[in-house]
């Protein structure tokens, strides 16, 4: 022991007790998802906090010199049983009362109960200490070894502060109208029972106008079920805000809606707005679930392996490699679909995978803040098998001799915690989109793939776009890259449109029993909508100097090794109200698109002269105030939407009227200077403008990374207000003008800097025959991206796998007609 407590004082400077702020990575290996529970245990740095698995703790001595280590090992409790749940073995867990996360009555976080073994170990020779052996070491090691332990272990871990963040779906405010309502005296007094929808008779889910006292339903969901939308029709034509869910009532609250501010809100004032109409609020029981308890329903509904299996069937749990379920930590099945797909990709495999001991080797000291780190992390995580085994069951004897769904899995906190550090959405614990998480990841390689292998490649396809004026008849062409193919869903072109009308008829009749119907769009009606020409009605030719209609085409200019549609099933409704297209579409297996090739320019067709449309800005050149449509601006305003926002919206889009506008901003929503004043061309100062010396060298390096030269990334910054998005989408569509550009040293990557040649300019891009084989699909259920549930199949071996975050199984009948995002491979000819 003497000789351990010589050793320990010769590390003792190295030993640091955690402070506040510190990271402390008690609970997942850095380079793997190794965790104190699995065999060998996790070995905490001692120095900086970061934990290792057995298998790579050697490694990091190595490179670093750092020998001391807390070593945990951890293993769960036995559950008990609970006494009013006595017999059956589990005990009854608490019903969710509230749609929070992390807060009292919300949804629990999983808190299991564990024996911990904590000791110190001493790298290389691994030799051990324990609490016992530190009572007989001197006071001064004594004292600092068992400040850092009781430290260590006392931290908040990383991934424990990124798991139980709370989140409250309640959290409501008080209505802006509530305080000075107008109230009609109209004499109208609600009975306390039987209401009904006073314009088609239904009577589940009433709202009463705390205005006029209408009794009118509420909206219809994307599934058919719901209301008519009665009482917002009635806001639309009255203007009169708020309503109050009848059946709710009770001496506590109510559920209160404001369709100004379109959100759910807090009345102080309910109490009187409701005795107006003769409704006495201490009397009144709760006979209708509220909108929370319908979310909570839902969520928890979501979570039952039971509502995705296909056809009821019991699916047979797979296990192996390429076969890794991913546990959900909160709303990240988005995630966890899309990165499953990616790395049944080989060049996400040959990236990350293949050379993950040389990615592990050049690590840098922190790895968990290391993209490339994290990427193959996961990587090897999904396809090498190691934690695709049955999950114990540790309240249940029987659990080995029945196979069930659940794995072990892996837990991505660290790759979530990384890829959505800083966005607005992806950081927090709320549903995404998925088709919306792909183009953030996929942005995120390119970043980090600048003077390297891009994986992102297999997707990158360029876009012709021609457009031709109707008037001169001559053609302007444009390319931009892209990595999705949108397909429109032309709901007119329905199958089953009689079924459909029929069953409309009925629910506006508030036939109850009326059944739900799904249109049924064909697969070639899609590719038809996508291919045909779209009018442009106010295009500004430069041929005649004016505006005039066009026509305008799309074709692939390249086709990309894999290939990715979206189905844009996500929609606005008349009153902008977001809906979900509840559609089937005859997805093909197998897709041929050379009938979509670009073939530029035709035989004797002449272009659109190079001449830019007068601005719309008044001559006055030191103000250069544009020109602007004010009915259009005050428009968008009343939607919510901010003014610099509405004033780009209409400015950009050339004063073509409210739907032109309204599309312009739900493109740009999420632009980082979405809301920023609107700066014109030829400004000199003021926010937005863009000088040499201020522009963001990481939006330059992006766009060098993609195969342009410094100058031109740097024309097309200045050229779009250093947004990046905005100047790759300029930097495509002047290709022509980049080509007369010098290619500088700046612009090349390293590979090519060696070869000792210019890049071409524009994009690297992969092209070859336009056929295609399906290999994978992501599912949504719900009735938004932003809430539901997502989960994918995968074609491995001639066989349909379903992934259901950590449930892997083999799929009878794929539900190939109902996903959101399709993935194809080329077929080789």
């Amino acid at each position: 022991m003497a000789e351990v407590g010589e050793v320990l004082m010769s590390v003792l400077s190295t030993i640091r007790v955690p402070k506040p702020g510190d990271r402390v990575h008690k609970d997942e290996c850095a380079l793997s998802f190794s965790s104190p529970e699995s065999e060998g245990g996790l070995y905490v740095c001692m120095n900086s906090f970061l934990g290792f698995g057995s298998q790579y703790v050697d490694r990091y001595h190595a490179r670093t010199g750092q020998r001391a280590y807390l070593h945990i090992t951890r293993s769960r409790k036995p559950k008990k049983e609970d006494d009013s749940n006595s017999g059956s073995g589990h005990p009854p867990k608490k019903k969710p009362t509230r749609l929070a996360i992390g807060i009292e009555g919300g949804f629990d976080v999983e808190q299991e109960q564990y024996e911990e073994d904590v000791k110190v170990v001493i790298l290389p020779d691994r030799q051990e200490v324990t609490s016992e052996d530190l009572a007989t070491m001197p006071d001064v090691v004594r004292e600092r070894v068992s400040l850092s332990m009781t430290g260590i272990m006392a931290a908040d871990s990383v991934s424990h502060a990124l798991q139980v963040q709370q989140w409250d779906g309640e959290v409501r405010q008080e209505s802006r109208h509530a305080a000075d309502l107008k109230q009609l005296d109209n004499g109208v007094k609600i009975p306390p029972s039987g209401w009904r929808c006073e314009v088609c008779d239904l009577q589940e889910n009433i709202w009463m106008n705390l205005t006029d006292g209408k009794l009118l339903c509420g909206r219809r969901y994307f599934d058919g079920s719901g209301g008519n939308n009665h009482a917002l029709l009635h806001f639309q034509e009255t203007g009169y805000p708020i309503a109050v869910k009848l059946g709710t009532i009770t001496p506590d609250g109510a559920d209160v809606y404001s369709y100004d501010e379109d959100d759910m809100v807090l009345d102080s004032k309910l109490p009187e707005h409701l005795a107006h109409f003769g409704i006495n609020m201490m009397t009144m029981e709760k006979t209708e679930r509220t909108m929370t308890e319908l979310e909570i329903a839902v969520n928890q509904r979501v979570g039952e392996w039971e509502v995705i299996q296909e056809s009821g069937t019991t699916l047979r749990p797979l296990f192996g490699s390429g076969l890794t379920g991913m546990k959900n930590l909160g709303n990240s099945c988005y995630l966890n679909s899309v990165m499953q797909v990616l790395f049944t990709v080989p060049d996400f495999q040959n990236k990350y995978v293949s050379n993950i001991d040389k990615i592990i080797d050049e690590a840098p000291s922190d790895p968990t803040q290391d993209f490339k780190t994290q990427v193959a992390k996961l990587g090897y995580g999904l396809l090498s098998g190691e934690y695709s085994k049955p999950a114990p069951d540790h309240g249940d004897e029987n659990a080995a001799s029945e196979p069930r769904g659940d794995q072990i899995g892996i837990a991505p906190r660290m790759f979530k915690a990384l890829v959505g550090r800083g966005h607005p959405e992806f950081s927090t614990n709320r549903q995404q989109d998925a088709q919306e998480f792909l183009l953030h990841f996929i942005n995120m390689v390119e970043r980090n793939c600048r003077s390297a292998s891009n994986p992102s490649e297999a997707f990158r396809f360029l876009v012709e776009e021609r457009i031709v004026c109707q008037q001169s008849q001559k053609a302007k062409y444009t390319q931009r890259v892209d990595y999705i193919v949108q397909l429109p869903v032309p709901m007119d072109q329905a199958t089953n449109t009689e079924e459909l009308q029929e069953a409309e008829r009925r629910r506006e009749e508030g036939d109850s029993s009326a059944p739900t119907v799904r249109a049924q769009i064909p697969f070639t009606a899609c590719m038809a909508a996508l291919s045909e020409p779209e009018i442009l009605a106010d295009f500004w030719s430069s041929a005649v100097q004016s505006k005039t209609t066009a026509t305008k085409t799309t074709r692939f200019a390249s086709f990309p090794d894999h290939l990715v549609i979206q189905i844009k099933k996500f929609t606005f409704g008349l009153d902008w109200v977001p809906k979900k297209l509840d559609v089937s579409i005859d997805v093909p297996d197998t897709l041929d698109l050379s009938a979509l090739s670009a073939t530029g320019q035709q035989q004797g067709e002449e272009l659109l002269p190079e001449v830019a449309p007068p601005p719309l800005m008044t001559p006055d050149v030191e103000v250069k105030a544009p020109v602007l449509d004010d009915s259009t601006v005050s428009q968008l305003c009343e939607m919510g939407f901010p003014l610099e926002a509405c004033r780009k919206a209409v400015y950009y889009t050339g004063n073509t009227g409210i739907d032109a506008a309204m599309n312009w901003i739900m493109g740009h929503m999420d632009d980082p200077d979405f809301g920023s004043p609107l700066v014109l061309p030829g400004c000199s100062s003021g926010p937005g403008t863009t000088p040499t010396e201020s522009l963001s060298e990481e939006h330059l390096a992006t766009i060098v990374s993609m195969g342009f030269s410094r100058d031109q990334a740097t024309k097309a910054l200045r050229a779009t207000s250093n947004v990046l998005d905005r100047a790759v989408d300029w930097i495509f569509s002047h290709l022509d003008d980049l080509e007369s550009m010098d290619v500088s040293e700046g612009g090349r990557s390293a590979a090519e800097s060696e070869g000792g040649r210019d890049p071409p300019p524009g994009p690297r891009v992969r092209d070859g025959p336009g056929k295609y084989e399906l290999f994978a699909f992501i599912s949504h259920m719900g009735t938004s991206t932003m809430c539901g549930h997502y989960v994918c199949h995968i074609k491995k071996d001639q066989q349909w796998v379903i992934f259901n975050d950590q449930k892997v199984c083999a799929s009878e009948k794929p539900p190939k007609d109902l996903g959101y995002l399709y993935f194809y491979r080329r077929v080789a000819e």
